[in-house]
């Protein structure tokens, strides 16, 4: 208990290691009732009873729930889980077997020994050694359960019942062994199983089609070294209940020491190698099978995992070189080097001795990574023109010509960038001043609303007011009308002059000194 009290536990995916937090948990747990139960010293009964009464210790029977505890754990870490399983079981069954052989010979102490011919015989002579007594028990338990040996008949009533009872519970176990065993057995071979189905099929498609005799053999050794192998497994199946994060994890321990061995991806950024790493596929290729052919334009980078391939003639005939595990080629072709003399084609034809595996990456998949990582993608190149001025494979003309081509490319792009931004500055000027203007006329016509108003006001006025009144001439008042007209038509002009004064000042500010040349 001392040491449950201090034992970490999961808490949401976290290991929680906090004393006080551990303690806590243990106490709330029914493991705690259980331990408590276990270690209760029973044991001062035999104080009163003596020493024969074992009954007392039967309060340690709970710490089996702790050996449950470890069975459960134990079964899903192990990389072995059905040999576990196997081995669980029986031990169950001698666990059980144990017990029933511990009920017998107590039975044969309470109805006496040697009484009768079902009982345990009277302690004398070898009967009398502790050895004697529990492999005869055992052995007793052990016959009566499996239901297949004969055992001594029962005289009395409590006899008869209690070979009734392990009767029962014998078929209960036999039933509980025949399934057990046979469900592990399916799933030790459901592997095999499903392999075999896919094998099948493929052979009743092939005599459905009438496929040649030749061609149905290579088929069916391509299989058998698919499971000899053990590369029948379909990864994507296996790894696709796994999260991207672990997906990615598994891969790079699998796969990344593989990829650096390409002289060109070494020293390159991790993320980049992580991404390559996740692309990688896995080819298998029988014997007599071309990777590749002279001429072929290249697509794809190969990493010799497992197996042998020869560099051969056009005819095949003529072996030049041979390729082994860990070997990389066609990396030059998927980079797209400008000034390659061979124009990415493929220079050799490369054909597969035996069984091999190959590591492939496509230049699709290669350049799609490359988008995120130009610094990267810049080394690679500048690798790969190493390597072809190397073997004198490099036209260093034509480079320097598709480089200038590719940056005046890049320069015209830039320049249209640059009309274009230009293009939306007189743009949004332009609609600066249509704004001002539409302001300017709104302020316009709101004046001369306002002076027709009091036009209208005053020659109402003038005709309601009585005759004492001296009447001005028509003609001065007219006069006097216009000349307010013409003050205010001024004030308007003045007014308009000054914001139309203030805005083309403001465009000569915004206007670049360029604009004017």
């Amino acid at each position: 208990m001392f040491v449950q009290f201090r034992t970490a536990y999961l808490e949401q995916g976290l290991l929680v290691v906090d004393t006080k937090k551990t303690r806590t948990h243990y106490i709330k747990r029914l493991a705690f009732k259980i331990d408590v139960i276990s270690i209760l010293p029973t044991d001062l009964v035999y104080l009163v009873f003596g020493i024969n009464a074992t009954v007392a210790r039967f309060n340690r029977l709970f710490r089996l729930a702790r050996m449950f505890e470890f069975f459960d754990r134990t079964e899903t870490q192990t990389n072995y889980p059905n040999t576990f399983r196997i081995l669980n079981l029986i031990m169950y069954i001698l666990i059980i077997i144990h017990w029933n052989g511990c009920i017998y010979f107590q039975m044969s102490n309470w109805i006496g020994f040697g009484s009768d011919g079902w009982v345990y015989p009277a302690i004398k002579n070898e009967y009398a050694s502790m050895l004697r007594m529990y492999i005869y028990s055992f052995y007793w338990s052990t016959l009566t359960l499996t239901t297949i040996g004969e055992t001594p008949r029962p005289e009395k009533d409590g006899e008869f019942a209690f070979v009734v009872l392990d009767f029962l519970v014998g078929v209960l176990i036999f039933a509980t062994i025949v399934g057990n065993v046979g469900s592990m057995i399916t799933n030790m071979n459901a592997a095999k199983s499903e392999f075999q189905q896919r094998m099948d099929g493929v052979k009743q498609y092939m005599e459905f089609r009438k496929v040649g005799k030749a061609l149905e053999s290579r088929v069916i050794k391509w299989f058998d070294y698919l499971w000899t192998n053990k590369q029948s497994m379909d990864e994507e199946s296996i790894l696709g209940t796994l999260p991207d994060k672990l997906k990615a994890e598994i891969a790079i321990h699998v796969h990344l020491g593989t990829l650096r061995r390409v002289a060109i991806f070494q020293d390159c950024e991790p993320g980049l190698l992580v991404e390559l790493v996740l692309k990688l596929k896995l080819a298998v290729y029988s014997p007599g099978d071309y990777i590749c052919r002279k001429g072929d334009i290249g697509k794809e980078l190969y990493i010799i995992k497992r197996g042998k391939l020869s560099v051969v003639s056009d005819d095949g005939k003529i072996t030049f070189a041979t390729l082994g595990d860990g070997v990389v080629f066609g990396e030059i072709s998927i980079l797209n080097i400008a000034g390659n003399k061979n124009g990415n084609r493929r220079t050799a034809n490369i054909q597969s001795v035996g069984y091999s595996d190959l590591f492939v990456l496509s230049k699709d998949d290669l350049w799609d990574a490359l988008k995120e990582y130009p610094e990267a993608k810049r080394m690679l190149i500048e690798r790969g023109r190493n390597i072809l001025k190397k073997d004198n494979l490099l036209d260093e003309e034509e480079a320097k010509k598709q480089d200038l081509e590719q940056e005046s490319t890049e320069e015209k792009v830039r320049r249209l960038e640059g009309l274009l931004d230009t293009v939306q500055t007189r743009f949004a000027r332009l609609m600066a001043e249509f704004h001002s203007t539409q302001a300017k006329l709104k302020q316009r016509l709101a004046r001369l609303e306002k002076a027709g108003r009091l036009e209208d006001s005053d020659s109402f006025s003038l005709s309601n007011m009585s005759v004492s009144v001296p009447v001005p001439n028509a003609e001065q008042s007219s006069n006097k009308d216009d000349e307010k007209k013409e003050d205010e038509a001024k004030e308007d002009e003045k007014e308009g002059d000054k914001t139309e004064d203030k805005t083309e000042d403001k465009d000569e500010k915004s206007d670049p000194p360029k604009e004017d040349k």
